[in-house]
């Protein structure tokens, strides 16, 4: 799937796993657990649950002895499970330690993520960041810088604000925070090849929770190399909120061409499904044009005309059964996710947008006859009546997958 008008930057790719980011590869889908690293059992489980969402990348916490402990368990049970899914370890304060104290830790990892901010500090900062770097060339795994604003380099900040302050015109202190979350990225990027690590082995990031900020951020920090990008907006929020901010701001990149891999950062509601980031993630790539993960259904808002709720229960059980099914399509057909359903609810414009997509239904709204016509290929097929319509057309939903994808 291609319609979108955008350019991608050209980026040199990096490999993470079977995965490469950048160098023109689709856009990758990465998300985080946010269970404890230490407890294998539930981590593999919600790697798993991430995986079969979608997940290209699961990112995990490795913050003490007994989480870098765990690694390798969380990587074996998964392999047991066939799930192959890249781990990559999330790595604050004490990385450089964990990673050389525990080596199958570091071997099970398919990529690292250093934050500048806190891999060390003053006299340390150095030797922390190139132990781990010189780990990552041990072992030959890729990196990402991952810079963020809540943990920026405070002596790079205080260097660059003071500075900043002995200018005749001074710039406001945003857009030097802004510059410094780039110029972190970006010695620290050169660093790491100082010490011999290829740009194909490098991934930066400069999260931001403002969605103006991660706009500007990104491009300052494209415009000045051609490092693979990893996208998100931190702490993003909860919910609508979330999505909205996500959407805003990876849209606008995503758009320009900036960004190889992407994160929606949600927090979940209590009790919520962790997996919801990465069908954030995917609809955002596929509303836009970049991929296609699974078929998506148009359905239409309501109004007066459609007192009736058939065609929202409809569309919500037809959207659940087709991601349900997409696993398993995937397998077997080629294609498959690029199928366009429609689910409408009244005459008025359910014929038409129904002959727009692959396959569509016009169900009945206020007042009209209870049939509902289906349109397979913009030509009406067939009339669907009684209290099994949602079975009937999922019959018909198979059959076309059926009979219209190429098996593998």
């Amino acid at each position: 799937m291609s319609s979108s008008s955008s350019v991608r930057r050209k980026t040199v790719p990096v490999k993470v796993g079977d995965i490469t980011i950048g160098g023109g590869a689709p856009i990758v889908v990465q998300s985080m657990t946010n269970t404890d690293t230490a407890d294998v059992g539930s981590t593999v489980a919600q790697v798993a649950a991430l995986a079969a969402a979608g997940s290209e990348i699961v990112r995990i916490t490795v913050d003490r002895p007994e989480a870098a402990k765990a690694v390798p368990h969380i990587r074996d049970g998964l392999d047991k499970m066939g799930i192959t899914v890249p781990l990559v370890g999330d790595f604050h304060y004490i990385g450089h330690k964990l990673l050389t104290d525990h080596p199958a830790c570091a071997e099970a990892l398919a990529k690292y993520r250093i934050n500048p901010g806190n891999v060390g500090f003053r006299e340390k900062r150095d030797t922390q960041f190139s132990t781990m770097i010189e780990v990552a060339l041990k072992y030959d795994r890729p990196v990402r810088i991952g810079v963020n604003w809540g943990s920026l380099d405070q002596d790079l900040a205080t260097h660059m604000m003071d500075e900043n302050a002995k200018l005749e015109s001074p710039k406001d202190a945003a857009e030097i925070t802004q510059e410094a979350l780039v110029v972190s990225a970006i010695e620290n990027a050169r660093r790491a090849e100082e010490l011999g690590m290829g740009r194909d082995k490098i991934i930066l990031s400069c999260k931001v929770s403002d969605v103006q900020s991660l706009i500007a951020v990104y491009r300052k920090m494209a415009a000045r190399g051609d490092y693979a990008v990893h996208l998100g907006l931190t702490e993003a929020g909860m919910g609508s909120k979330g999505i909205v901010a996500s959407t805003a701001a990876l849209s606008i990149l995503l758009q320009e061409g900036i960004g190889d891999t992407i994160r929606i950062s949600l927090t979940p509601e209590p009790g919520g499904d962790r997996t919801r980031e990465v069908i954030v993630a995917q609809e955002i790539l596929q509303t836009m044009g970049f991929r296609s993960f699974v078929p998506l259904v148009t359905a239409c808002p309501g109004c007066g005309r459609t007192t009736s709720t058939v065609f929202q229960s409809l569309a919500e059980s037809i959207q659940g059964y087709v991601r349900e099914k997409m696993p398993e399509w995937r397998d077997k057909y080629v294609g498959a996710e690029t199928l366009n359903l429609a689910v409408m609810g009244c005459i008025v414009n359910g014929p038409g947008e129904s002959k727009h997509a692959d396959i569509g239904i016009s169900l009945p709204g206020t007042g009209e006859e209870p049939a509902a016509p289906v349109f397979v290929d913009g030509k009406k097929t067939v009339t669907l009546r009684g209290a099994d319509i949602a079975d009937q057309f999922q019959i018909i939903v198979d059959d076309y997958v059926e009979t219209h994808y190429e098996r593998r």
